[in-house]
């Protein structure tokens, strides 16, 4: 089976059933199999071929999900990147995947028109909003409107089988400079089959598309929501929370897929509660770590909803998921590996540890992604030979322990560990106590070089309206609660924290 087979199966068994809200559009199934078609026949014609690369630059809306289902019928691999690329970050990624066409925004015209001159892999351009007359001047310009009335809407033959790729996914780049997750039919098809068992997706669930489509979380919600026949209610932005609710509330939303920055801003509305949302029936936060304060505060927000504290890569889609019914006895796990999936930590010399001892977490399943394009040191690091001949199996770089039943304790990356006073500190471990004081909204601990003590810990903290907090206070209450050398030397208070695209905070631009 291809990827593309979760919406001709969905189109062919339930075609009227609407599987995509988008503002005031409603499109069902077997419209979407159809249309998709007719776009997978265009840019076949504008010169898509069999594993070529196209880029998808759109908001959450109809046009990415259509562009990422026409591309996987014409044989073609799907990089979808953030709304909010600038010109430079996108000529890197299109070079990078020597991508063959854009499918974009008209919205976009001015990114893609500085972009395409450093493109030269680049012939073609689909325009995801622009009707006829009106394309701006691009290499091979075609409009998704005039699609309907020029393309065949029937499915176009394929030769891909389920080891093909059919996506690139782009890391945040973190370390450097993004880099893209190799995504075969296979893998993608294992995750999402795994993911919608735990969490007993069905044709009955409406999911919240919020999270952006250009990461590996956001993207997962259409592609699991497809997988069941289930609908998606895409949301164009998050900058204003009171359309969402309303969204939320008109679709009867059964799914909150979200982020802590995302829960942030929800919790702090009254309405976003099980009452003024009784079809919620399920939250899942991935992405970064759940802040127990928040896990608490969304369970007594919606008493009859389950919660989910996951934890995933790109590079593996998900890792492991915390059963809600496990939350009040480990606050801090991010749980046990998802079905169909193998966990271990290992020591430095790659050697199994037992209970309690921090090491690297190791991933082993058909999950785990075929490595970085055009990185092959990168890939040999991270996809590593398993225990197993001719297997590979991930090696996530982030440290962790694990209990005596198995449920795992993320410590932090290893390239993320602060080193004060000749010990290690894990950042996540000080945010754990910073949460805990009631006024604190959001908190991130960044290391900052100190010729004394190695690396020192300065605390940035978000609070909630109307709340006041002193320097003074938060560095007494981290004092009483850490050792020495892990209470922050200074700590600073600020009205928002700076974001990458996917929401998470930015530590790099909380340094001074």
């Amino acid at each position: 089976m291809l990827l593309q087979g979760f919406l001709e199966r969905a189109a062919e068994q339930m075609p009227d059933t609407v599987g995509l809200v988008c503002d005031e559009r409603r499109v069902t199934y077997a419209q979407l199999d159809a249309e998709a078609n007719q776009l997978a026949r265009a840019l076949m014609s504008l010169g898509l071929g069999r594993n070529d690369r196209a880029v998808i630059l759109c908001h959450n809306d109809v046009a990415p999900v259509l562009g990422l289902w026409a591309t996987l019928k014409a044989d073609g691999v799907f990089v979808i990147v953030s709304a909010s690329i600038k010109a430079d970050a996108l000529a890197y990624i299109v070079n990078d995947c020597s991508a063959r066409l854009l499918i974009a925004e008209a919205s976009k015209a001015s990114v893609v028109e500085q972009a395409l001159p450093s493109c030269p892999s680049v012939v073609g351009v689909a325009w995801a909003d622009a009707p006829a007359g009106t394309l701006p001047p691009t290499v091979g310009s075609l409009g998704l409107p005039e699609v309907r009335q020029a393309f065949d809407a029937s499915r176009p033959p394929t030769r891909n089988i389920d080891v093909d790729l059919c996506a690139l996914v782009y890391t945040s780049g973190s370390t450097g400079r993004p880099k893209g997750v190799i995504e075969a039919h296979h893998n993608v098809i294992s995750a999402c089959t795994s993911i919608t068992a735990y969490l007993g997706n069905s044709e009955d669930d409406v999911i919240l598309g919020a999270l952006p489509f250009s990461s590996s979380y956001g993207l997962n919600q259409i592609l699991t929501a497809t997988r069941v026949g289930a609908r998606v209610v895409a949301v164009r932005s998050t900058a204003f929370p009171y359309p969402i609710i309303e969204a939320m509330q008109r679709e009867r939303v059964t799914g909150v897929p979200g982020v802590p920055t995302l829960f942030a801003t929800l919790l702090s509305l009254s309405i976003f509660n099980g009452a003024e949302l009784p079809h919620v029936r399920y939250i899942t936060n991935a992405g970064a770590a759940l802040p127990v304060p928040y896990g608490r505060q969304l369970r007594a927000a919606f008493p009859e909803a389950r919660v989910y504290a996951m934890y995933g890569l790109t590079e593996c889609t998900r890792v492991s998921y915390l059963p809600p019914e496990d939350m009040d006895r480990r606050p801090r796990s991010i749980g046990k590996g998802m079905p169909n999936e193998e966990v271990y930590i290992v020591d430095d010399l790659g050697n199994r540890v037992g209970p309690g001892v921090v090491g690297e977490l190791v991933v082993r399943g058909s999950n785990v992604m075929r490595g970085y394009w055009g990185c092959p040191e990168d890939t040999a690091l991270r996809y590593r030979p398993g225990p197993w001949p001719g297997e590979t199996v991930l090696y996530t770089g982030d440290l962790f322990t694990m209990d005596e039943e198995g449920f795992l304790y993320f410590v932090g990356r290893t390239d993320d560990i602060i080193k004060s006073r000749g010990q290690k500190v894990s950042p996540r471990e000080v945010e754990d106590i910073l949460y805990e004081l009631s006024q604190v909204s959001e908190a991130a601990v960044v290391p900052v070089d100190d010729g004394l003590v190695g690396q020192a810990l300065h605390a940035y903290l978000v609070l909630k309206d109307g709340q006041a907090l002193s320097e003074s206070g938060v560095l007494r209450h981290c004092a009483g609660r850490l050792e020495e050398f892990k209470v922050p030397q200074r700590a600073f208070f600020k009205e928002s924290f700076p974001r990458g695209a996917t929401g998470k905070v930015d530590k790099r631009a909380l340094k001074p």
